[in-house]
């Protein structure tokens, strides 16, 4: 698949060639029998192609899953125009992500990075992206225990919930880092603990018991994951283009080739936008078992459908509203990254007093 979504493009197909013509890209994707394993598709087992002319001016940024050759000339095509290229594993794990020289402000990222060194405020900032993800899964699981019929599941929710209420309230009394992230820890455990009773479909074809990543083990870590993913690029095309370096954070450990910036900032999305999405498409039945597929030693992979389906998911809802409780303005939801970056970016530099995560009504 090559596929435009709200101006990024997605590469999916193995095989698939990106050259350039002029201030186009050529995209060439090859067509394989429908019954073709996905491990055995290769350009030279297929049976046709399709070429997709695409104007660089109509991209933002090209997310190539694995599957795909960009040449030389189609990658400075990129960089001239400000089109970051992404390479993620097929698991949508961020390998790496190239883009021209930067057009940003050196004065904000200096101001970042002595707040990422300044242990008071990297942990002021870090509490505040916990609060928000831990107030974001309590709503959801608050909504999961009004819209259940079952007594017994409402009430192991509500435990839940209250158990989340008390470790919000905790937070202002932990004094360092290492005691906010065991209490994020401890959170998310309480929270996925009862995730499976947000499914109102398909719970045998989706069991979830614990969270397992690079490999995920089934089939719901692995949707989770590939959201993950896509929260996670949205989150480094935000940060960069507010003026920040995606991979200085606060609340995550810096790490090579790690956006630690960019996974504080989706802490407070994945309850709300990855995780009731990934719950959406469960129990509309938009996705089954036949989506997905089992490798060796027990790694779930999505097949092609599968991943073309979760991606055009994402796009719709991010074209969907919502009203910004700290703005007062109903902005699609493609939009809230980019607001969150900004006023991370306004606390940096001293405009607010501190980083109000998005906690959406």
């Amino acid at each position: 698949m090559a596929e435009i979504q709200q101006n990024t493009l997605y590469l999916t197909t193995p095989g698939t060639y990106v050259t350039r013509d002029h201030l186009t890209l050529q995209v060439d994707v090859p067509v394989y029998p429908e019954d073709l394993p996905a491990r055995e598709r290769r350009k030279e087992r297929a049976t046709g192609a399709r070429v997709v002319s695409i104007p660089i001016h109509h991209l933002e940024s090209i997310c190539n899953f694995g599957a795909a050759t960009i040449t030389a000339p189609a990658l400075d095509l990129c960089w001239e125009h400000g089109v970051a290229v992404n390479y993620l594993s097929e698991f949508g794990h961020l390998q790496a992500r190239l883009t021209g020289v930067a057009d940003t402000s050196v004065t904000l990222r200096r101001t970042q990075f002595r707040a990422a060194d300044d242990t008071a405020r990297a942990r002021d900032i870090a509490r505040q992206c916990i609060a928000g993800k831990i107030q974001n899964g309590r709503n959801s699981l608050l909504r999961a225990a009004r819209e259940t019929s079952v007594p017994a599941e409402r009430e192991e929710l509500l435990v839940v919930t209250d158990t989340l209420a008390e470790s919000v309230r905790g937070l202002p009394h932990l004094a360092d880092l290492e005691a906010l992230r065991g209490a994020e820890g401890r959170a998310a455990n309480a929270y996925f603990s009862v995730f499976s009773r947000l499914l109102k479909q398909q719970r045998q074809d989706f069991a979830f018991g614990l969270r397992s990543r690079r490999p995920p083990r089934d089939r719901i870590n692995c949707l989770l994951s590939f959201l993950y993913a896509l929260v996670r690029h949205d989150c480094i095309a935000a940060l960069t283009a507010a003026g920040l370096d995606p991979f200085v954070g606060f609340l995550h450990v810096d790490r090579p080739n790690r956006p630690s910036l960019a996974l504080d900032l989706m802490e407070e999305f994945r309850p709300w936008l990855a995780d009731r999405l990934a719950v959406t498409l469960i129990n509309r039945q938009q996705l089954g078992r036949g989506d997905f597929a089992e490798r060796e030693g027990g790694a779930v992979e999505f097949t092609e459908n599968g991943r073309k389906a979760v991606i055009k998911a994402y796009q719709e809802r991010k074209q969907e509203s919502l009203q910004h409780p700290l703005l007062d303005q109903n902005l699609r939801v493609a939009q809230l990254p980019f607001v969150q970056a900004r006023v991370l970016a306004r606390h940096l530099r001293g405009d607010l007093a501190d980083y109000m995560p998005l906690v959406p009504k």
